[in-house]
């Protein structure tokens, strides 16, 4: 992400980016095990597994740790 916005012309833009003092923004979901009869016990289970397995977004875009924030929800499924 930070090649990418080194490639952006700063007409397109608001001025010229400051790419060392960009900071980004993401979020994050993470699903819990409720008690309503949404799915069966089976999928809930699959579901909450197979979720956090995924990749770190932060990693996976090469963002910097240090202004990097991540925020976050629960869903209850």
């Amino acid at each position: 992400m930070p090649g990418t916005l080194a490639l952006l012309d700063p007409a397109d833009t608001e001025g010229p980016l400051q790419l060392d003092q960009v900071s980004y923004f993401l979020s994050k979901i993470e699903l819990r095990r409720g008690k309503g009869p949404t799915m069966a016990p089976w999928r809930k289970r699959l579901s909450i597994a197979t979720s956090s397995i995924t990749a770190d977004a932060a990693e996976y875009f090469g963002l910097p740790r240090d202004r990097t924030v991540i925020m976050g929800s629960q869903i209850e499924v």
